[in-house]
């Protein structure tokens, strides 16, 4: 059944789109983020307490691989195509990664969070008797 015709998902956006846009899982609010890659405590609009999630370090290790490997052979590439002086590898990759790696955990981060809050994963806890 999509999310679309499950009524107790109304106002919520899907994973993709809480993940692009920085959007509260629960109501869709553009609350997610409180600075370039840290949560905010808690949604603005409808008070979900992002503190409750443990995306760890997960998205920054993958991201560090990826990006990493991309920028290797895009450098390579550029050296062995058009030899350029060191400055020009420094002004195009410094920047780039820089990018990549911020965008790309705000992504990850927001991807893994609204997941776990779909999926109702959190800390394994015993229920007091």
């Amino acid at each position: 059944m999509s999310s679309e015709h499950d009524p107790n998902s109304k106002g919520q956006p899907d994973t993709a789109s809480a993940a692009l846009f920085g959007l509260c899982p629960r109501c869709g609010g553009k609350t997610l983020f409180g600075g370039a890659i840290q949560f905010a405590p808690r949604c603005r609009a409808c008070g979900l307490d992002y503190t409750q999630f443990n995306v760890g370090d997960g998205p920054a290790a993958f991201l560090t691989l990826i990006v990493g490997a991309v920028i290797a052979i895009l450098a390579i590439w550029v050296q062995l195509s058009f030899e350029p002086p060191f400055w020009v590898h420094a002004v195009l990759w410094i920047p780039l990664t820089t990018a990549m790696v911020i965008g790309g955990l705000r992504i990850a981060k927001a991807w893994l969070l609204g997941a776990e809050y779909r999926r109702r994963a959190g800390e394994g806890r015993l229920k007091d008797e």
